[in-house]
């Protein structure tokens, strides 16, 4: 007996020390990947290390990675669980309260912001009022929008990054990080911005950090819906982005990567590339000439980027990271000399913060607008506009909602009419930035009110996230106050999508339409949440599926789709879905279909995103019928149809 538990004792531990060496070696790949700012495949790896050894390492990283490739819910989740670790660091609950901010959470986030104050008490009054008034007066911003209509541009986004959309005499150019036609690929696949030795260059084809094609130019015909690559020979087959044109459009000022001749390398450490800014001017025959370097471009020492020149092309302002500005990017002036050279370059203190500054643009209205994380705002970049007067630019003002969204809002050019772009990468577009087109009048038709319920004990829930989506491009979000109250103004002949989430909640949705209503009216609309209990099912409604058939119906995906929003909102649960059939036919066939029909859930909730680790599907067959239409009974097929059914369960939180 002694040595039968020896040898288990034996096995045990070459198990653990087995496991614990995987886990080493997975989490050292995570960190050389993180390194190289390949960052989906650091995601991956660290997911793997962290479910092998659950280390601060790993859930810190985690956390951190999700933040840099703008997955706030995963960020936030995963910053909650690094800060509750022991050992955890201050840093991980202030990048929870940013997260927290993010997702429009704003009393949690004032809530985390305190407590970093608490464990980092030197933290500068002027931070700490930044931080809070964010908070409360992005809750006022929300409650008091400005007149705005923002549209989704989805004849210019993609999947992928789409922004800085400005016009020229033949269309819009822009920024995407699409895929790129096949014939203009090549064939390398090496990481990006950074090396990891002395001989390999950057793939030319995938961007690391976000999986997706380097950013290029695009040129949208304003005749037609053609789209294409601009024709410009930017002499690299890296990033290129952020274009600006002068008034005749013959020159176009942009920010491109490329490798330089000489690559300053420090010994163990990869080499990171910086933006330079080159411009190209058209020639007679509307061919762009070859690219010309910007006076203060230093690869291999700082970045310059975001060019935007004046109106009457003699000042370029930019942004950069150089030694001597306030914060991380800071934005700056030069001014064009008599032979055509760039004057000293001048920060423009009035506008810049120990934040990042991005995006400047001088405009006809008198406004200098730009973005910034490091001014009183709703989270991430915030549009602001200072008045541009003869003393200088005056106090930055932000745009408000629903200019500004708890994400990152930016690359605003608007003209003389109060129209123009913006991006955004806010939930309801089409990939992770996306271009919106604006005009800043809107006449207010409909309001739609009402209050979110637990659908259990029907008391008002307070704290629920209710986003209106609006058919067509563009979103408004909401939070419940103490009463689960809501409310918000709605455009004429519109059709909406309403959806509710909260942290351990159910969701639910609803459609909403003002269409054919020839009278201003207040639409009224309740919500109702049910509580998500350990092991107790519940069931969704109307998933019902035609007889011996396990395909998902329209109307059952519409219920599908709330049980997604469940599963984003919280992140951490696991669930089982439970496939029920009617008793017609064999007992054994009524298995199979309803484990059929259960992988047919299962796989459509996995194919919107969900981690196929998080759910799983059990058939239940004929063995629980909700009324008494068993074997043999003669019942409507309404009837047998109600034992059709698909229902839920949380096995994990």
């Amino acid at each position: 007996m002694k040595k039968i538990q020896s040898g288990i004792f034996t096995v045990l531990f070459l198990f653990t020390f087995t496991v614990k060496v995987k886990a080493q070696y997975v989490l050292k790949e995570a960190d050389t990947q993180f390194e190289l700012f390949n960052y989906n495949k650091a995601i991956d790896l660290y997911q793997k290390a962290y479910h092998k050894k659950a280390s601060l390492h790993a859930a810190e990283r985690l956390a951190g990675v999700y933040r840099l490739v703008d997955n706030y819910p995963q960020a936030e989740n995963w910053y909650a669980i690094a800060s509750a670790m022991p050992k955890s660091t201050p840093e991980n609950t202030l990048y929870y309260a940013k997260a927290l901010q993010s997702n429009a959470k704003y009393e949690q986030a004032k809530t985390a912001y305190q407590k970093y104050v608490s464990l980092k008490p030197e933290v500068s009054a002027a931070q700490q009022q930044i931080w809070f008034a964010s908070c409360d007066s992005a809750q006022y911003w929300i409650k008091n929008p400005v007149p705005v209509t923002l549209l989704n541009e989805k004849s210019l986004n993609s999947t992928g990054s789409d922004w800085g959309a400005v016009p020229d005499p033949n269309g819009t150019v822009f920024t995407s990080d699409r895929d790129l036609p096949a014939d203009t690929k090549n064939s390398k696949s090496r990481p990006f911005l950074k090396f990891d030795g002395t001989t390999k260059l950057p793939d030319p084809n995938h961007y690391g950090w976000t999986g997706n094609e380097y950013f290029r130019l695009y040129q949208k015909a304003a005749a037609n819906d053609s789209l294409h690559i601009f024709a410009l020979n930017a002499e690299t087959n890296y990033h290129i982005g952020a274009p600006c044109f002068t008034a005749d459009g013959n020159t176009l000022y942009f920010t491109l990567t490329r490798i330089p001749k000489k690559i300053i390398r420090k010994k163990g450490e990869p080499s990171t590339i910086n933006l330079e800014i080159y411009s190209s001017t058209k020639d007679a025959n509307g061919t762009w000439g070859k690219p010309v370097p910007f006076r203060y471009n230093k690869v291999n020492e700082w970045s310059v980027g975001d060019p935007s020149i004046s109106a009457d092309g003699n000042t370029l302002y930019f942004v950069s990271d150089m030694p001597g500005g306030k914060g991380g990017t800071d934005i700056y002036s030069a001014a064009k000399n008599a032979d055509g050279s760039w004057a000293d370059a001048v920060n423009i203190t009035a506008v810049n913060t120990n934040g990042n500054e991005r995006n400047p643009f001088s405009a006809a209205d008198g406004n200098f607008y730009f973005s910034s994380d490091g001014l009183i705002g709703m989270g991430g970049l915030d549009i602001y506009k200072a008045r541009q007067t003869a003393a200088g630019l005056g106090t930055p003002v932000n745009m408000g909602y629903p200019v500004n969204s708890p994400q990152d809002d930016f690359a605003l050019n608007i003209n003389l009419k109060g129209t123009g772009f913006m991006a955004s990468n806010r939930p309801g577009g089409i990939g992770n930035d996306d271009i919106y087109s604006f005009t800043a009048k809107m006449i207010l038709y409909f309001n739609l009110e009402g209050t979110v319920y637990d659908r259990k004990t029907n008391l008002p829930v307070d704290g629920v996230t209710v986003t209106l989506n609006k058919q067509g491009g563009g979103t408004l979000t909401a939070i419940t106050a103490n009463q689960g109250t809501f409310r918000f103004n709605l455009d004429q002949a519109s059709a909406y999508n309403l959806k509710s989430e909260k942290a351990n909640y159910s969701s639910d949705a609803a459609s909403i339409t003002t269409m054919n209503l020839n009278s201003s009216q207040t639409l009224r609309k309740d919500l109702f949440l049910e509580p998500l209990v350990l092991n107790k099912p519940i069931r969704i409604e109307n998933i019902y599926y035609d007889f011996a058939q396990s395909a998902i119906r329209p109307d059952a995906a519409i219920e599908l789709d709330k049980l997604i929003s469940t599963l984003k909102t919280n992140a951490t649960i696991s669930i089982e879905l439970s496939s029920y059939t009617d008793s017609r036919g064999r007992d054994e066939y009524n298995q199979w279909l309803s484990q059929k029909r259960a992988n047919a859930a299962v796989d459509y909730i996995i194919s919107r995103g969900i981690d196929k680790v998080r759910v799983t599907g059990r058939g239940y067959g004929e063995t629980h019928l909700l009324n008494r239409c068993a074997n043999g009974v003669k019942c409507s097929d309404a009837m047998h149809q109600l034992n059709r059914r698909t229902e839920f369960k949380v096995v994990k939180q």
